[in-house]
């Protein structure tokens, strides 16, 4: 799973344009933002309140599996988001995306999925809200061994709102009119300081 992880690392941060390190650019120009980087790494347990990962389903989602975070966002890059997982359910599918709220007791507390242009209507089945361009989609299928990692890019960067934790689903995310955006149960949470 290292492997994994820091070969999607070295992915993002390849993606980055050197100019957004390297202050290229006349004296006069305004300054960009610097990027924000967000990187979470827990083990699956029964929640508790200090805790990075929880499960509230061990069958799906078993204590002691692991998952790792890593976010980069930033002027001329947008958002890419880097999501690892081992010791899942082996050639299984799964959903995953960010919500606007920290994991809780219970998979709700999270709250809704984190959009960069809310919908007026919650919850959001509207696809032209919940779409992966507007969320931070992070579906995976694990391999035989129940480990994957999967990689969202969006064009847009965080701004004052941002997420606050990636929540795995019960199964890949609908699409359709109604229905966009659904992917089943919570079965588990990882606070992300995004």
């Amino acid at each position: 799973m290292r492997r994994r992880i820091a070969t999607a690392t070295a992915l993002v941060l390849a993606s980055v344009p050197a100019a957004l390190f390297s202050g290229v650019g006349s004296a006069a120009a305004e300054p960009a933002p610097a990027p924000s980087v967000a990187t979470a790494i827990g083990t699956f347990g029964e929640y508790e309140p200090d805790a990075t990962a929880s499960t509230y389903d061990t069958e799906l989602v078993p204590e002691g599996a692991r998952a790792h975070v890593f976010a980069l966002s930033a002027p001329g890059l947008g958002t890419n988001t880097v999501l690892s997982v081992s010791g899942l359910v082996p050639n299984r599918e799964y959903g995953a995306h960010a919500h606007t709220r920290p994991c809780g007791e219970t998979g709700k507390a999270a709250g809704p999925h984190f959009q960069h242009e809310q919908d007026p209507v919650s919850p959001s089945v509207d696809p032209d809200y919940a779409n992966p361009d507007n969320e931070i989609w992070l579906d995976f299928t694990t391999n035989r061994n129940g480990s994957a990692t999967e990689l969202s890019s969006v064009e847009w960067q965080f701004g004052e709102r941002r997420p606050a934790s990636v929540v795995i689903h019960e199964m890949h995310t609908h699409t359709a009119p109604g229905e966009a955006g659904a992917a089943g149960s919570r079965l588990a949470c990882i606070n992300v300081d995004f």
